[in-house]
């Protein structure tokens, strides 16, 4: 199989993945509390991580000792990221969550031509006034009729995504120093394990060993969901274009407002729905587009 067709399945993983990932989350939040949850997605991908270098090389578990400040800084960026973003779904939707999010990869792009000296491309700039052209558009739809308590709830979600999202582009832009000298998967090691620590304090294991097959299996894709679409994402980047590699994965959002759309019709009674009508796609598609031409045009 061509290098390039491996990376751009294995990328395609990754979006599936985080597409389903949204709904999954908005389950979760149901069930359990915030904190618990975003532990669980560290400490399981955490552990498996470490039982991986603890079999094949022990010496580069001496990171988890003596970690270089940046990469504790990306840990701590990640941390909020994935407590944001999961706080934010509660509040909001699955649907909202992820149009939102893209914020991250173009405040990214942003980040890469103020402090890291890239070039910025004239498609770029285009694709950032699309995106927060579309951003608006979409928020202004979204909160269009609600009562002003559902508006109060909404907006606080929408201010946790944003927040998640920025703390997101603070994460990749030390995890974009350390990648030229460390693997990443051993960087990932540290940044799920620090969290995973910080966040122990504050979870319900009494709730967590009392809970239910179903909720453990919905914990457990969590939290292999977080682990393999990370280690398919690494692949990706290894076989294929960058370039291609972050068009698939922005493209993520796409999968969720299907889901979403497929679950609505069948009235499903275990996520809350509701019918996207054409504004809705219209700017969500802004704004995916936007991000599209912001990481697709980045200069490498």
């Amino acid at each position: 199989m061509p290098n390039q067709l491996k990376g751009v399945l294995f990328a395609s993983l990754t979006a599936l993945l985080w597409g389903f990932l949204a709904i999954a989350l908005k389950v979760a939040t149901q069930q359990f509390p915030v904190i618990t949850i975003v532990w669980f997605r560290f400490v399981f991908a955490f552990l498996i991580l470490f039982l991986y270098y603890f079999i094949s090389d022990k010496s580069k578990l001496k990171i988890l000792v003596r970690p270089p400040l940046f990469l504790v800084l990306a840990g701590i960026g990640l941390a909020v990221n994935y407590f944001g973003y999961a706080r934010g779904i509660q509040f909001t939707s699955p649907t909202t969550a992820q149009v939102v999010i893209q914020l991250g990869p173009i405040t990214l792009g942003l980040v890469g031509f103020l402090i890291f000296n890239e070039k910025i491309e004239k498609l770029q700039i285009i694709g950032f006034a699309v995106a927060f052209i579309g951003l608006a558009f979409f928020y202004l739809n979204q909160v269009t009729g609600l009562i002003e308590s559902k508006l109060s709830l909404f907006n606080t979600g929408f201010l946790w995504i944003i927040g998640a999202a920025l703390a997101w582009v603070i994460y990749a832009s030390f995890q974009k120093v350390l990648v030229k000298t460390y693997e990443t998967q051993l960087l990932n090691l540290f940044i799920f394990g620090l969290p995973a620590l910080v966040y122990a304090p504050f979870v319900d294991f009494n709730q967590l060993f009392m809970s239910s097959l179903s909720q453990w299996l919905l914990l457990i894709f969590l939290g292999l969901n977080t682990l393999v679409a990370y280690g398919s994402l690494a692949f990706a980047f290894k076989y294929a274009d960058v370039n291609k590699v972050s068009v698939i994965i922005t493209l993520n959002p796409i999968i969720t407002f299907i889901a979403m759309s497929v679950l609505y019709q069948w009235q499903v009674s275990w996520i809350e729905t509701q019918r996207m009508d054409i504004l809705t796609w219209a700017g969500a598609i802004m704004v995916i587009a936007g991000a599209i031409l912001v990481v697709y045009f980045k200069k490498r």
